[in-house]
């Protein structure tokens, strides 16, 4: 990212629901929002292109919002992408190559810092915890954020870790979770916010 800290910056979040910000009561108190508030505190020229849509899979990102990304010419992307592949039909492998294809478009065609995080524990949510699919969704959750590892670390992004923290902090947090019993409350977005700035904040120190 800019080592002037004046110069602009355009920052890119792509992804489903989370990133367009189902349950949070503002945009602002999203994810996203709140990152870009936290780059704000740092660049005060950031600009923030939210590119989410609930509801899209990863092969949705790959053909409806990929293109877009790129032609803005990011100095940072955040890709949020997985549950709606693991409760559907997707398989593992089509699931990992949209993965693959979009991180490697995103470093070959920008300068972008990239930051992925792997998917929460869906199972521990109130919509599954109690479901006869909880153990698939459980077990295709594992699944598929071994296919986020692999794709993310092929081009050295160590993504941020969203399932350990889930996992503990969810079933005795109900705070952390919106009306919906699945998507993230404000509460929720925060901590989300609080995790993944991890994986911004080493980049800004290092340029």
């Amino acid at each position: 990212m800019p080592a002037d800290r004046d110069a602009p910056l355009v920052y890119v979040a792509l992804g489903d629901s989370t990133v367009e910000g189902v349950g949070a009561s503002s945009p602002e108190a999203s994810y996203v929002g709140r990152l870009h508030a936290r780059l704000r505190a740092v660049y005060p020229n950031a600009r923030l292109v939210n590119l989410g849509v609930a509801g899209a899979t990863s092969a949705d990102v790959l053909a409806g919002q990929l293109e877009r990304a790129i032609a803005l010419g990011p100095h940072l992307a955040t890709l949020s992408i997985g549950p709606n592949d693991v409760t559907g039909r997707v398989t593992l492998e089509t699931f990992e190559r949209n993965v693959g294809a979009m991180l490697g478009r995103l470093a070959r065609e920008t300068r972008a810092v990239l930051v992925v995080n792997l998917l929460p524990d869906l199972a521990v949510t109130p919509r599954f915890r109690a479901s006869a699919a909880r153990d698939l969704v459980g077990r295709r959750t594992v699944e598929f954020n071994g296919a986020l590892g692999r794709a993310a670390r092929a081009l050295g992004v160590e993504p941020v870790d969203l399932y350990g923290p889930s996992r503990e902090e969810l079933p005795r947090r109900p705070e952390l979770v919106w009306s919906d019993g699945y998507h993230p409350s404000d509460a929720g977005y925060a901590r989300w916010a609080e995790l993944l700035w991890t994986g911004v904040a080493p980049r800004i120190a290092a340029r």
